[in-house]
């Protein structure tokens, strides 16, 4: 290529870029690819040569270290969602809430909210419990609309409540504080339940249904204790990274230990245990305890040979590889942004305008509200985090804040049609058709609507509880 040709490409390098990669995505080409094949045909014609790129991308994988607590959340949230545990938290929201207004469509979201703080994973908590929540409404009347809709976007907490996996991924995009940003989605992430709860009791205020007969405290202090092993799990990781016990990734290592030992020792819901009662009828505590001095270590040791071990290790190194071969990808779309100096380009000219913080957020909103109807969370952070990072910062914006915008944005985007995840999950177990699945979730998307106008413009939302944490830990 001549170097008159070569000069007029650089120029028009990033617009080309953007065209190819948006092009790649509109002929639903995976997005790993549609990200990284643009990445590298750009690099070799500017640079003429791609030696460079590859060596920049393992470097900042490496640098990245923190991305390694991927797949041991991943696999936490693969033993927790079939060990035992969906079953217990649904027990426990019905007993808590069931008898309220619309009690079993509001114990759906709690049990997701809860189950939401140890998968991590929006899809994950629609799929363990959508089939026992929906099977309960069904059987009081609920409209199958209703129960659809309203399981589908509670599901969407799983990536706001901590720990969420998405957190990780905005966190490794921007060199920003895991800690931080777990701590700073429980009040919003709280927030959203408690208004599809109180969703929940307007949609249902015309309707003929029953509530659950009030359990007595005995019965909700009981389930609450059924499902204290896995519910006691965010509390160990959010006090352990905060207090410094351990690293984000050494939480995320703990945590997958921890969900292999509950739900094949304690739960006996996978492994050897599986189905085998702690204590048999009339049997002494000194007997249950005797036995399982040598069952439990038995089935801790040998249980990572057991089939079910081996599913689950199987199905967490697929949802990792994917996850990898898209970060891998962004990371290089990435690099190749900033070589052509586009995110500097962005700034300098935001700058130039004068754009005020409010009407950036409003724009980041709306990209990030598009982009989520074609992209998969993680990837599209990867790609809009570190462009609109710097800005943030330039305009006096709390990264922590954004981080949180941004999750809220893909909160909608795992409803939003033509990718939402959520919908295919939820018309899966549900048997419908997905475009059932979009009319029953719209309601409840314009709710979240809501909520995201409120977390973009009340940032102490997410800021006031990390910054009084930490503020606290320093002094």
């Amino acid at each position: 290529m001549s170097e008159a040709w070569q000069s007029l490409f650089s120029a028009n390098a990033g617009v080309l870029l953007l065209s190819l990669v948006f092009a790649l995505l509109a002929l639903r080409v995976p997005i790993g690819v549609a990200l990284g094949l643009p990445s590298l045909v750009v690099s070799f014609v500017v640079g003429g040569s791609v030696s460079g790129l590859a060596t920049a991308v393992v470097g900042a994988m490496n640098d990245k270290f923190l991305l390694t607590a991927i797949p041991f959340f991943v696999l936490s949230s693969v033993f927790l969602a079939g060990g035992g545990v969906a079953e217990r938290i649904v027990r426990f929201a019905v007993s808590a809430v069931g008898h309220l207004r619309g009690g079993l469509a509001s114990a759906g979201v709690f049990a997701c909210m809860l189950f939401a703080s140890l998968s991590g994973s929006s899809p994950a908590t629609v799929a363990a419990i959508g089939p026992m929540a929906l099977d309960g409404m069904k059987r009081a009347r609920y409209p199958k609309h209703l129960a659809v809709g309203v399981i589908s976007t509670a599901g969407t907490l799983g990536i706001l409540i901590p720990p969420s996996i998405v957190m990780v991924v905005y966190a490794a995009a921007t060199n920003e504080s895991v800690g931080r940003l777990f701590i700073a989605g429980i009040v919003p992430g709280l927030t959203a339940g408690l208004l599809l709860m109180l969703g929940v009791r307007v949609a249902v205020r015309n309707m003929r249904i029953a509530p659950s007969a009030k359990a007595s405290m005995r019965v909700v202090l009981n389930n609450a204790g059924a499902a204290t092993f896995g519910l006691l799990l965010i509390v160990l990781i959010l006090a352990g990274i905060y207090a410094g016990w351990f690293t984000p990734t050494e939480a995320a290592a703990f945590a997958a230990v921890y969900g292999f030992v509950v739900a094949s020792c304690v739960y006996r819901g996978m492994g050897f245990l599986r189905g085998v009662p702690w204590r048999k009828g009339g049997e002494s505590l000194s007997r249950v305890s005797a036995r399982a001095l040598w069952q439990v270590p038995c089935a801790a040791t040998f249980g990572l040979f057991h089939r079910d071990t081996r599913q689950g290790l199987i199905e967490a190194v697929r949802i990792s590889l994917m996850l990898m071969f898209i970060i891998f990808n962004a990371l290089m779309f990435s690099h190749v942004l900033t070589e052509l100096q586009l995110p500097q380009h962005l700034t300098e000219g935001i700058a130039a305008v004068s754009m005020p913080p409010w009407l950036f957020l409003l724009c980041v909103n709306a990209l990030l509200l598009i982009g989520g109807q074609f992209m998969e969370p993680s990837g599209l952070l990867l790609i809009v985090a570190p462009v609109v990072h710097p800005i943030a910062l330039s305009l006096g914006i709390d990264p922590i804040h954004l981080g949180i915008v941004m999750v809220v944005n893909m909160e909608i985007g795992m409803i939003t049609p033509p990718v939402g995840l959520n919908l295919f999950v939820a018309a899966s177990i549900a048997d419908m058709s997905v475009l059932a699945v979009v009319r029953a979730v719209l309601p409840w998307m314009l709710l979240l609507l809501g909520f995201l106008l409120a977390v973009t413009y009340l940032p102490f939302l997410s800021t006031a509880l990390p910054n009084l944490l930490y503020d606290t830990a320093v002094r």
